[in-house]
């Protein structure tokens, strides 16, 4: 018997939409077509879309140390609510990821606790080089994560010499927060208390350059693997489209949805992360990006912090938002209005982080892969409501938005973690498998 027939729906099966039933059987894709054999469970995906389970590469779950606005329980409750099967989780916690004992703490805090799957990064310090050459067959390790310009906690790599030995002995991709230290130092007189508008400003277009430029040069000089995070500026679009190889970047939904100065005016603090969030020739020079497939992945940047917090005085305030429950509202609303295909989307949150950082046996609807499935409505709209974020921190930048595109079944391993909103059984994700 098997365990699972997803039917009725249209399945997004190499790189088009066909009408196909999916049989599940012990966490895999056994068939994909017609199906007679009973099911101890089906979904009826009659109207809905059956797309590979969506990967959100950039999360903070805050575990060890800020629990208070958010765990890995939560924040996976997040992920699974929003449509998003697995996620890659940051290192910058308390104490911070940056050693094997540590990192095995995470794997263990994990175990049972997650609903969605997961993988860590390996957080880089000046003092830990000589381990990033030992980590290509970590379990659950998706890559090393670099804070080349201060944000939120104390993982900080500032100096080049210091930069060019964690790539010298990288085993795996290098993810970057690219923010140039010394610049951020320099411009810190340009921080207008009270004023968040003076946010990017401070955290200027030349201080992600100058980082975005070094950070090229360094990986190119040891031919490794480089991802960089969060790209903010028009300026590192035509850069980075100019290095493409072992150079892939990203883009968050903020940066491809909100600009300012409208967004620090009707959000205040609320819009404040980093890199920031800049004016609107950067935000279309975004779009350009996605719309001729120079980026190479979507990923939220989830960084939730308390209400409490966020309403500090600028610059007390601490930067971030959440994002992975709204991932993909926001990115379907988008392609519902043509700014991007569903085709260019999947390649954004399934396909691409599959191929870049190696991830074994998911991104695809194909038989023998893992059956982790996102089921989305494309013509029902969703309302972004603060009291229905699953992250502790209980807000969204998005309150209020209506986006057209609904997340409706959460599949993993062939199990139903979300349905119509609501999640369902236990938390049983497991670490992504590396190839």
């Amino acid at each position: 018997m098997l365990d699972l027939i997803i039917k009725n729906g249209q399945c997004y099966i190499n790189g088009q939409l066909e009408n196909k039933d999916i049989a599940v059987k012990d966490g895999k894709i056994l068939k994909i077509g017609d199906i007679s054999e009973d099911a101890k469970e089906s979904y009826d995906a009659k109207n809905q879309t059956v797309l590979p389970g969506c990967i959100d590469t950039q999360t903070h779950f805050r575990e060890p140390g800020s629990t208070d606005t958010e765990d890995l329980n939560s924040g996976s409750r997040a992920a699974v609510a929003g449509g998003i099967t697995a996620v890659f989780e940051m290192p910058n916690t308390n104490p911070p990821t940056s050693n094997i004992k540590e990192f095995q703490r995470k794997l263990d805090l994990a175990k049972n606790r997650m609903y969605c799957n997961y993988a860590f990064y390996f957080g880089a310090t000046a003092d830990n080089v000589n381990q990033l050459a030992e980590l290509k067959n970590l379990e659950g390790c998706c890559g090393i994560k670099l804070f080349a310009g201060s944000s939120t906690g104390n993982l900080l790599v500032a100096d080049e010499k210091d930069i060019d030995k964690v790539f010298q002995n990288s085993s795996k991709v290098v993810a970057v927060h690219s923010e140039d230290e010394a610049i951020l130092e320099v411009n810190k007189k340009l921080i207008k208390n009270g004023d968040v508008h003076s946010h990017p400003v401070w955290r200027s277009e030349e201080c992600a350059m100058s980082s975005t430029r070094r950070i090229v040069r360094i990986a190119k000089k040891y031919n490794k693997k480089a991802h960089v995070l969060h790209i903010s500026t028009k300026q590192e679009i035509d850069f980075l489209s100019q290095h493409k190889g072992n150079i892939t970047f990203e883009i968050t939904p903020q940066h491809l949805t909100i600009y300012a100065p409208d967004c620090y005016d009707k959000l205040g603090t609320y819009a404040q992360m980093n890199p920031p969030i800049r004016d609107k020739s950067h935000y279309e020079r975004f779009w350009y990006a996605v719309k001729n497939n120079l980026n190479d992945t979507i990923g939220s940047d989830h960084a939730p912090h308390l209400k409490v917090n966020k309403e500090k005085e600028y610059p007390n305030s601490p930067s971030g938002m959440p994002g992975v429950q709204t991932l993909m509202p926001v990115m379907l609303d988008h392609v519902n209005n043509g700014k991007l295909s569903l085709t260019q989307l999947i390649n954004l949150v399934c396909e691409n982080p599959v191929k870049i950082f190696g991830i074994k046996n998911k991104g695809f609807i194909k038989e023998g892969y893992d059956a982790d499935f996102s089921v989305v409505d494309m013509n029902r709209t969703i309302q972004i409501k603060n009291e229905n974020i699953e992250s502790k921190c209980g807000w969204s930048p998005f309150n209020g938005f209506e986006f057209k595109g609904k997340p409706m079944a959460t599949i993993i391993a062939g199990k139903i973690k979300m349905k119509d909103g609501k999640i369902l059984g236990e938390p049983e994700g497991n670490p992504l498998v590396f190839s």
